[in-house]
């Protein structure tokens, strides 16, 4: 298990938010936590701990009135750990090469790629065209709907028509390098993770997945390796004391790193 940091930008600001609340219509989300400080200052500790796969998270669509604050913060922060963070947020293929020839390890593609509640192909593949399997992770995000999960788009607003089972992660495997799921229900509460969710994931194991969404305390990163089979990788957010929260980070990034 590998600790994946987070570094999610909202209306130009580092934040912890509840998942489920964003609003697209006035830029609003509940909060946990607003940082004081800048997400280079992120970057930076991520980069002294040696910690990889980081994921930096746009959080006001393109051509709203934050989206170029999100994007100043997003590029100092890849400038200040090239080649170590992830970043995704209203990513197409243009912005792919941009966000790459910034320092960018991989892009993370949601909304792209999902289209009118099913998968475009098309843009699948002009994504993975212009930045390369190896580079692209495939944000595979979702909500409970009667019993299982779907695919939900547009920070999380908008639901499609696509179950995560395994089915649909060995269609899509083949164009990323790995899979980021945010448990959306759960985003932000610290209330535990989503346990079927995670057995579903652990239980398919054919490309790294990141796992994100209600991680509390210890006992919950207990579950997670338990639930996912020791396969799974896990963000931490809200819980974190970075963020505001109970969970020491280097007692988290000692846990992961044990085995």
């Amino acid at each position: 298990m590998e600790f994946r940091p987070c570094i999610d930008i909202h209306n130009g600001k580092v934040k912890q938010i509840v998942g489920a609340s964003l609003s697209d219509a006035d830029s609003s989300a509940r909060e946990n936590f607003v940082s004081g400080k800048d997400a280079a200052f992120y970057a930076r500790l991520y980069q002294k701990d040696h910690i990889r796969g980081g994921h930096i998270i746009l959080l006001n669509p393109r051509g709203t009135q934050y989206y170029e604050a999100d994007q100043k913060q997003a590029v100092q922060a890849l400038s200040a750990y090239p080649g170590g963070l992830q970043v995704g947020g209203g990513i197409t293929p243009d912005s792919a090469r941009e966000f790459l020839q910034a320092g960018a390890s991989h892009v993370i593609v949601t909304s792209y790629v999902f289209q009118d509640g099913r998968i475009h192909y098309g843009n699948l593949e002009k994504l993975a065209a212009a930045a390369g399997k190896e580079h692209l992770v495939l944000d595979l995000s979702c909500r409970r709907v009667d019993g299982g999960y779907v695919v939900v788009t547009d920070r999380w607003q908008k639901f499609t028509k696509e179950a995560v089972t395994p089915q649909l992660l060995d269609r899509l495997c083949g164009y990323a390098d790995e899979f980021l799921v945010h448990a959306a229900d759960v985003e932000g509460r610290t209330s535990g993770i989503e346990t079927e969710l995670v057995k579903l994931l652990g239980s398919w194991g054919k490309i790294p997945v990141t796992y994100a969404g209600g991680v509390g305390s210890f006992r919950d990163l207990d579950l997670l390796r338990l639930y996912g089979d020791g396969r799974l990788h896990v963000t931490v957010g809200s819980a974190l004391d970075l963020f505001g929260g109970p969970m020491p980070y280097e007692e988290v990034l000692a846990y992961c790193r044990k085995g």
